[in-house]
C-alpha cells in the first residue's frame, strides 16, 4: 500500500459508487480520518484551555498551575515553557503589564473607562476632573489569589479598581475646600493619600496601584474666577516677596561691601600703623644707639677732662704750696726783722711821694691846712 492509501486525503471527497454501498476501504479511511480529526481537535482544545501539560509563559505574563488531584497551586513569574500533568492540572495565564483605569466623560464605556470623577468639597461646592487616570497592574506573586478571588483571564480588570477608586478619591479630595484643593500641594497630598489607601484595599486582591494622574480640578464659573483672582493676588504677593528678598539681598550685599571696604581700610590702617610703629621703633633704636654712643663719647671726654683738671689742680696745688712756702718764708723773715724792716719799707714807699702844701686861710686863725690838686704817681710824680 502506498503512502496515499495509508493516510486519507481530507481535502478530496471520497469517491462514491453511484447507486451502491460505500467501498470498505473508503469507509475505513473515513473512520480513521474522523478519529484523527477528533484527537487533533481534542489536543488543540486541551492546549488552548491549559490542560495539555505544557504552556508558554511570555515576559508580560504570570502563570498559575492548579493541580486538581492534590489541590496545589503553583505560581510562575519567569518566562518560558511550563510542564505539568495533562488533564490532571490546568494552567492559567494573567497579564502582568500595566493597565489604565480612566475616569472621563459623562458615561461608562467599559470596566476600565468610566464617567468623570465629581467631588463635593467640604465647603459644599462641587469640582471635578475632566480626565483622571489610574495606572495599575497585578502582583505576579499573588496570581493564585487573583485566580481564586477574581477568576481567570481579565476578570480582575472588571471589579476591584472600579469598585474602590471613586469612593476613595471622593473621600480624600473632599477633605479640602474648593479654594484649598486649587493649591497643587493639597491635591498632590490627596492623590498620594488615595494611592496609599487603594493599595491597602487592593493588596488582598493582588492588585497594585502604580500611579494616579490627576489633572487640575475644574470648578464652577464663580469659583474659577475667585481662584484666578486669588492666583493673581498670590502672584502679586510672591512678586512682592521676591522683591523683598531681592532688596534684603541687595542690602546684605551692600553691607557686605561696606564691611569689606571697612575691613580693607582697617587692614590698611593697621598696616600703616604697623609701618609707623616699625619706623618709630627703628628711630628709637637709632636714637638709643646714638645716645649710647654720645654717652660713651661724653663719658670718655668727661673722664679725660676730669683727668686733665685733676692734673692741672695737682699742678696748681703744688704751685700754690710753693707760693705758700715762699710767703711763709717771707713772713718768717719779716717776723725775724721785725719793725726795722717795716720802717724800711715805709721809708721806701714814702720816699717816692711828693707833697705840695698850699697855705689856705678862711678865717683869721686857721687851725688846719688842706692840700689841693695833689696827685700821687709812682715814683713821686705829680
Amino acid at each position: 500500500m502506498n503512502s496515499s492509501s495509508e493516510f486519507p486525503n481530507f481535502g478530496t471527497p471520497p469517491p462514491v459508487s453511484p447507486g451502491g454501498p460505500l467501498n470498505p476501504k473508503i469507509k475505513r479511511r473515513l473512520v480513521v480520518g474522523g478519529a484523527v480529526f477528533v484527537v487533533f481537535f481534542f489536543l488543540m482544545a486541551a492546549f488552548i484551555s491549559g490542560k495539555g501539560g505544557i504552556i508558554e509563559v511570555e515576559d508580560s505574563q504570570a502563570c498559575v498551575v492548579v493541580n486538581y488531584i492534590t489541590g496545589n497551586v503553583e505560581v510562575y513569574n519567569t518566562p518560558g515553557f511550563k510542564i505539568f500533568m495533562p488533564f490532571a492540572a490546568q494552567a492559567f495565564l494573567f497579564d502582568k503589564s500595566p493597565n489604565k483605569f480612566i475616569m472621563e466623560g459623562d458615561r461608562d464605556v467599559d470596566s476600565n473607562h468610566v464617567s468623570k470623577l465629581t467631588v463635593r468639597a467640604n465647603d459644599g461646592s462641587n469640582f471635578w476632573f475632566e480626565t483622571l487616570e489610574i495606572q495599575y497592574r497585578i502582583d505576579p506573586m499573588k496570581a493564585g489569589i487573583i485566580l481564586a478571588d477574581s477568576g481567570s483571564g481579565t476578570a480582575f480588570k472588571s471589579n476591584w479598581v472600579k469598585s474602590y477608586a471613586r469612593s476613595v478619591l471622593r473621600d480624600e479630595f473632599g477633605r479640602f475646600s474648593a479654594e484649598e484643593v486649587a493649591d497643587p500641594s493639597n491635591y498632590n497630598t490627596a492623590t498620594a493619600s488615595s494611592e496609599n489607601r487603594l493599595n491597602e484595599m487592593l493588596a488582598e486582591h493582588g492588585v497594585i496601584i502604580m500611579q494616579i494622574i490627576t489633572p487640575k480640578p475644574q470648578f464652577e464659573a464663580r469659583y474659577e474666577k475667585a481662584i484666578e483672582d486669588r492666583k493673581v493676588a498670590n502672584q502679586e504677593v510672591e512678586k512682592l516677596k521676591a522683591q523683598a528678598i531681592q532688596l534684603t539681598r541687595e542690602r546684605e550685599r551692600r553691607l557686605a561691601n561696606i564691611e569689606r571696604d571697612k575691613a580693607t581700610e582697617y587692614e590698611l590702617l593697621l598696616g600703616t600703623l604697623e609701618a609707623d610703629r616699625i619706623t618709630a621703633t627703628k628711630e628709637a633704636v637709632k636714637l638709643t644707639k646714638n645716645a649710647d654712643a654720645q654717652k660713651i663719647e661724653d663719658s670718655a671726654s668727661g673722664l679725660a677732662l676730669e683727668l686733665a683738671n685733676k692734673q692741672q689742680a695737682e699742678g696748681l696745688k703744688v704751685q700754690a704750696e710753693r707760693q705758700a712756702e715762699g710767703l711763709r718764708a717771707q713772713v718768717e723773715a719779716l717776723a725775724l726783722q721785725g719793725e726795722i724792716l717795716v720802717r724800711e719799707k715805709l721809708a721806701q714807699k714814702f720816699s717816692s711821694i711828693k707833697f705840695t702844701i698850699i697855705p689856705y686861710r678862711r678865717d683869721p686863725a686857721p687851725t688846719r691846712l688842706e692840700h689841693s690838686g695833689l696827685q700821687l704817681t709812682p715814683g713821686g710824680q705829680q
